[in-house]
């Protein structure tokens, strides 16, 4: 947490979470909470692997973190690009919903954070949790299990999924796309979290910087 770091975020998403904060890497038809349909066209970029690496290692940063939208949907891709990164000493992490079973080059490379999606999220279970993936990903090392929560029965849906799929170590998120939600989420899910044995963590760009792209 606070660590520095350089993001590379990738479009284009497998869910559909209504509560997403970043809509415009999927949502081209405003089903989000926004109801903004954004433009992919304006949105997405297509690049070479090789200006990406270029542009990642001008950062001047330890580690790099790929997000999206789903990473892991373009992952054959991201080889060339992670074994670069990896060959000139950088720390890499996929931040991936866990749909998508890995790569076994990935797991060489990488370190996975991972977010299965809860029923609030708006997406169907049998396309938020993949028991394959999931058990793939749990078993790859360092891979850490990030779950976002508004109220302390989202915990309950936590800990079933822990039971049955083994994704730990636990990390509670709260979630809030500004300071306002962010702080009141976190205050009312805070005990439960620490009385579970879990890990608690807040969003520190959004405590910091607002809602705001880029950051």
């Amino acid at each position: 947490m606070g660590r520095r770091c350089a993001f590379l975020r990738l479009g284009g998403c497998n869910l559909a979470c209504r509560w997403c904060d970043t809509p415009y890497t999927w949502d081209w038809t405003g089903i989000g909470d926004s109801g903004v349909a954004y433009d992919p066209r304006t949105e997405l970029r297509a690049m070479a692997w090789e200006e990406v690496l270029r542009r990642l290692r001008a950062y001047a940063v330890p580690m790099i973190v790929i997000s999206g939208g789903e990473p892991l949907s373009q992952q054959k891709r991201l080889v060339p690009l992670l074994r670069a990164l990896a060959g000139s000493g950088h720390r890499i992490e996929i931040e991936t919903n866990g749909t998508v079973t890995p790569r076994p080059e990935l797991v060489e490379l990488v370190r996975f954070n991972v977010s299965p999606k809860l029923a609030h999220s708006g997406d169907p279970e049998s396309r938020r949790l993949k028991p394959e993936a999931l058990a793939a990903l749990a078993a790859a090392p360092g891979t850490a299990f990030k779950f976002v929560c508004r109220t302390p029965g989202d915990l309950d849906e936590v800990a079933a999924v822990v039971e049955r799929f083994g994704t730990t170590p636990v990390w509670i998120m709260p979630e809030g796309r500004n300071r306002e939600e962010l702080d009141r989420n976190l205050g009312t899910l805070g005990d439960e979290v620490i009385a579970r044995g879990w890990n608690l963590t807040t969003r520190l760009h959004i405590a910091v910087w607002g809602n705001r792209r880029g950051i």
